[in-house]
């Protein structure tokens, strides 16, 4: 797709810049606005579980994010930017409940879409209220009406049943805007404020996290919705608009804001590209709306998040995206998918216009020019170990591992699951990593291939049938093993989870995720990769490590079989996968490296990939009660442009050394993990 002019040309630096980029995410939609500007309808045939109206409330309502900002940032009676007067009329439109009115919302129900887009209009109404509603005390007609419809319509949901979910928050901000916009009387709502704050409380875990519902059998979740699409971000939008309303609860809010900020900066790598995990992905460079909630709230954080740090982690990943063209229609408007439109990793909430969620991440231009945000410099974070080092993390409450080797930025992941209904959950909450470079892929249907198991453990029962990922995990523990390096020892995490491959599944699984060492800092991670050679396209071939000038990063390219690995090298980076010990009672056990070319459209990054794999094939030779299968498995990722080519063959040739605990005590053999 053509890249957007404004956008995806904009160094984002200044206040400036970053209207400009406002303006150009704003201006493609202005030719699918109703007349009155309160519904818009992208050309896009696809739908939602939910009705039509509601949809493209949503394409009226998510831009309000950095409209709202926007005009927060000027004085109130600044003449208003006539790009702008569509939503400005048409957010009094659409609460309009007239017969004749045939651009009106619909009202509120239970259990509805429309509650979400509420929490926007309510925004918007705290950041600009005499744009939206008029004077305060202005006595005109069609002001008096428009007050009188826009409060009308907030109230309504109040009194409605609502998802146990972060949605409650969507209520806690319409009342909020009711209070401090509208002029209703804060003793009117404080008890039906109070009760979903309350719930929303009981989703908290400690240490500034929370899940998106309670953490239980039901589900356990805790991504992005925990912190910059919804949680974290709703509850910074409070500490902004609420200070004088609810001063204790506003100093809760955020002393949790510092504790999430010291861990959730690890989501992101020193280019700005964030780690993506879970659902709604296609929200994008909502990912990081924390850094601009929490910037727009003027929360000061700890050390080393001084407010260069956050205005560079906020900025990079702004800018990350920028480089990415084909997230636009050929018309500059959004499309659903991650780096590219696609629909399998899409959930069935999303319509075409549900993208601009993305537009939260333009929040803190409510502060305007003349603000000290804008005159800071921005400051990169660096590792705590160093520039170039090794940097582990154990992330207790979202049963996370975060790595970040210089080389690639990734996850790993065990306990997560997400309990109702959704497209690929097994892909978004359960695979065992997730990358910044590599993403992560979603399956198509129920062969190997359309599966696209990267980074997972898949299991048939059936002689290649069908095939089971894990999805669910009964148990999932914190544990370490020991890294022994020259006599001293060092305590790796590791997640241990327990799992099924379904209900009626005979196996039992244990795996256990043990992240880099500082032996072996790039062995963890077989991700789906480009696949494709970068000069015209075409298949990879065998790899040769000498075939080709064999300098500067990632000059080879090619793939390599055998019967203990697969490797894949491309301008992308390098992905692959060693067997390192296998055994078994009872059985006779066959393993086979083998280059996988999994189904177009499936990885989240690029369109056309491979996957290194390991097909371990279990042959029963009699007939028994209990049989046990063990194989440890080394995988290998480096980004591309980080490593010359021949750095990349020595670090994949350098081979994990691994013993178990009742083997041989290690004696002589150099650097290894212990388990």
């Amino acid at each position: 797709m053509p890249p957007l002019h404004g956008f995806s040309d904009n160094p984002l630096i200044t206040h400036s810049d970053l209207t400009e980029a406002v303006y150009s995410l704003l201006t493609p939609l202005k030719k699918y606005q109703s007349p009155n500007g309160a519904r818009i309808h992208l050309p896009i045939s696809t739908a939602t579980h939910f009705d039509e109206t509601a949809a493209q409330l949503e394409g009226f309502a998510r831009p309000l994010w950095a409209i709202g900002a926007l005009l927060a940032s000027k004085p109130p009676d600044e003449e208003i930017d006539p790009r702008l007067e569509g939503w400005i009329k048409g957010l009094a439109v659409g609460c309009d409940p007239s017969p004749d009115n045939e651009e009106y919302w619909g009202d509120v129900q239970d259990m509805d879409q429309r509650m979400v887009e509420v929490e926007i209009l309510a925004y918007a109404l705290l950041a600009a209220p005499t744009a939206f509603l008029g004077g305060e005390k202005s006595q005109d007609p069609s002001d008096i009406k428009r007050r009188g419809d826009i409060t009308r319509y907030l109230q309504s949901v109040n009194g409605k049943v609502f998802p146990q979910t972060n949605w409650l928050w969507f209520r806690v901000m319409a009342n909020l805007a009711l209070v401090k916009s509208c002029g209703v009387p804060y003793e009117e709502l404080k008890e039906s404020m109070d009760a979903d704050l309350k719930v929303l409380d009981s989703f908290y875990v400690g240490g500034g996290w929370a899940s998106d519902g309670h953490w239980d059998e039901k589900g356990r979740q805790m991504d992005y919705y925990s912190g910059s699409f919804a949680i974290q971000f709703s509850q910074l939008c409070y500490v902004r608009y609420a200070r004088d309303l609810d001063p204790q609860r506003v100093v809760v809010f955020e002393q949790r804001a510092r504790e999430f900020s010291v861990e959730f900066w690890r989501y992101f790598d020193t280019d700005g590209a964030s780690i993506p995990f879970g659902r709604s992905l296609t929200y994008r460079f909502a990912m990081g709306g924390f850094w601009a909630a929490v910037t727009m709230a003027e929360v000061d954080l700890p050390s080393p998040l001084t407010h260069g740090v956050v205005k560079g982690l906020l900025l990079r990943h702004l800018r990350h995206w920028t480089s990415k063209p084909d997230i636009f229609y050929a018309d500059g408007t959004l499309n659903i998918g991650f780096c590219y439109p696609n629909m399998y990793m899409s959930e069935d909430y999303n319509s075409p216009q549900s993208p601009y969620w993305c537009m939260k991440t333009f929040c803190m231009m409510a502060l305007p020019p003349s603000h000290d945000f804008w005159k800071i410099e921005e400051e990169q974070l660096l590792n705590s170990s160093g520039k170039d080092g090794l940097e582990v993390a154990l992330l207790e409450r979202p049963r996370h591992i975060l790595v970040d080797s210089g080389n690639h930025h990734f996850l790993l992941s065990s306990g997560q699951y997400c309990g109702w209904p959704l497209k690929a959950t097994e892909a978004k909450y359960a695979k065992f990593a997730y990358s910044s470079t590599f993403g992560f892929s979603v399956p198509t249907g129920l062969l190997i291939q359309q599966m696209a198991p990267d980074s997972t453990l898949a299991l048939s029962e059936d002689d290649g049938e069908t095939w089971k990922v894990r999805w669910k995990s009964e148990e999932t523990t914190i544990s370490s093993v020991d890294f022994l390096s020259k006599g001293l020892s060092e305590k790796i995490p590791v997640l241990v989870s327990r799992w099924k491959p379904s209900r009626a599944s005979s196996l039992d699984v244990e795996t256990t995720l043990i992240p880099p060492t500082k032996g072996w800092p790039d062995w963890h991670g077989g991700f789906a990769i480009y696949g494709r050679k970068k000069r015209d396209g075409l298949a990879l071939l065998p790899l040769g490590w000498e075939g080709e000038a064999n300098s500067g990063p990632i000059s080879v390219e090619g793939v390599s079989e055998s019967s203990a690995s697969a490797l894949i090298v491309s301008s992308a980076g390098a992905s692959g996968v060693r067997n390192l010990a296998l055994s078994s009672s009872g059985s006779e056990v066959k393993v086979n490296g083998e280059v996988l070319k999994p189904d177009a459209n499936t990885n989240l990054m690029v369109s056309r990939t491979l996957i290194p794999t390991l097909r371990v094939e279990v042959n029963l030779e009699k007939e028994q009660g209990k049989l046990s299968v063990t194989f440890i498995t080394a995988v290998f990722a480096v980004g591309g442009g980080k490593l010359e080519a021949k750095e990349v063959q020595r670090k994949w040739e350098n081979v994990p050394r691994v013993r178990r605990a009742c083997g041989s005590d290690g004696h002589g053999i150099g650097d290894y993990i212990l388990i």
